[in-house]
């Protein structure tokens, strides 16, 4: 039976709240398990399951939450999962159901992590690793060949995505390379007098562009100043890290490519490149968010605890923003303030993505066998869109009965 949708501003109060809860625990337990794909499949398996099956929402109820988690950072497809347990069953239930979207993948991930160090230096796993990793640099090269027609659709927009990518070559910071993206397309727009900017550009327009955009300035700059001098490792610089990276990582969680390496790997030289591209590959090959990329990092640099402290850090933001910007949805939706700044953080977005491509494929393609199975992969990838957790699989195998082949 399906039932009656309310307004999403003011979340259900069950007389049976524990039922709503145990349903909400149990579908994203699944869901974390067997989400493969990214955060479009996932996001696209929650419309199936809330929507179609259960009728917990509306589409039209659906379709605000994806622009609302449009609009704020952080993971889209866990956000969707934070926002469907506040509809479904308030405060509590969004803690249930991010919580439940997240943990099987940390435990997967953990697991996997242990035996990266206890068995990551055997022949047989780095030359997995060897394969795996072009194949990688494959995945992140289709997701640009699928957001550039939406990211870069005017020709502003590709000006900044090409200006943007050359200072993130240029080696600025992508925090302000984001931002300076956002607050330039609304300069733009308020000269051009566009179309979908109608009238004067009223207080609360401006007030009603993501909440999150002073704060998540804030925590950045407080993380940047902590960890700037902090060359030894600690949990809680770390920690710092993950959360300025969860608080201001908008578009897609390839992104989070550029600010790992930016911090781990250019700045404070916790991890080599190589490591990097192993923690991405984990993240692309375990179900769940891209985000438990931090699980595996946290595990590498801090054992079982480091890999807690790093998945709170990352994740937390997207817990506030979402209490904050869920009783704000309508607003967000209909501003155009904060729809011309996020069409300049997603063409930034997608600059840090080629930026960070264009670093990676030089650790990852090193050989013949290497660039073919980029190039392969690419065009399997955006021609048969096979799903790429097969591709990372082959990539293993391949990359195993290469390095374990006798050399002449």
């Amino acid at each position: 039976m399906i039932e009656t949708p309310v307004d999403s501003a003011a979340p259900i109060v069950s007389d049976d709240r524990r039922t709503r809860l145990w349903e909400l625990a149990m579908l994203f337990l699944r869901l974390g398990t067997i989400a493969f794909g990214g955060p479009a499949a996932h996001i696209a398996m929650m419309e199936d399951e809330v929507v179609r099956r259960r009728g917990w929402v509306s589409h039209e109820e659906f379709l605000d939450m994806v622009g609302a988690c449009n609009l704020i950072p952080g993971p889209n497809s866990t956000e969707m999962a934070i926002h469907i347990g506040h509809r479904r069953a308030g405060f509590t239930g969004l803690a249930v159901a991010g919580a439940c979207f997240i943990v099987p993948a940390v435990a997967i991930t953990i697991v996997v992590a242990w035996a990266y160090v206890r068995f990551g230096s055997m022949p047989q796993v780095a030359g997995a690793l060897y394969g795996i990793k072009p194949v990688i640099i494959a995945v992140v090269v289709q997701a640009l060949w699928r957001l550039w027609p939406r990211a870069a659709r005017t020709r502003s927009l590709i000006a900044i995505t090409i200006a943007a990518t050359a200072a993130a070559l240029l080696g600025f910071n992508e925090i302000a390379i984001l931002f300076a993206a956002g607050l330039i397309t609304i300069g733009a727009a308020i000269v051009a007098n566009r179309p979908r900017l109608p009238g004067g550009f009223a207080a609360p327009s401006i007030i009603a562009m993501p909440a999150a955009s002073a704060a998540t300035t804030a925590v950045a700059s407080a993380a940047t100043v902590a960890v700037t001098a902090a060359a030894p490792f600690s949990l809680g610089a770390m920690f710092l890290i993950f959360v300025k990276i969860g608080a201001v990582l908008f578009g897609s969680g390839y992104v989070l490519l550029a600010f790992l390496q930016a911090d781990f790997v250019d700045r404070l030289h916790w991890l080599t490149r190589g490591q990097l591209l192993d923690a991405v590959a984990v993240g692309q090959f375990t179900p769940g968010p891209v985000f438990c990329t931090a699980t595996f990092i946290g595990y590498l640099l801090g054992s079982t605890t480091g890999s807690l402290v790093a998945t709170v850090g990352i994740f937390i933001p997207a817990f506030l923003f979402v209490a904050i910007s869920g009783p704000l949805l309508p607003r967000l939706r209909r501003s155009p303030i904060a729809g011309a700044f996020l069409d300049g953080v997603n063409a930034a977005s997608l600059a840090l993505m080629i930026a960070v491509t264009w670093d990676l494929s030089r650790e990852a393609m090193i050989d013949a066998t290497t660039v073919v199975l980029a190039i392969l992969g690419a065009i399997t990838l955006i021609r048969f869109r096979l799903n790429s957790v097969w591709l990372i699989l082959v990539g293993g195998i391949v990359g195993a009965l290469v390095s374990s082949a006798p050399r002449l």
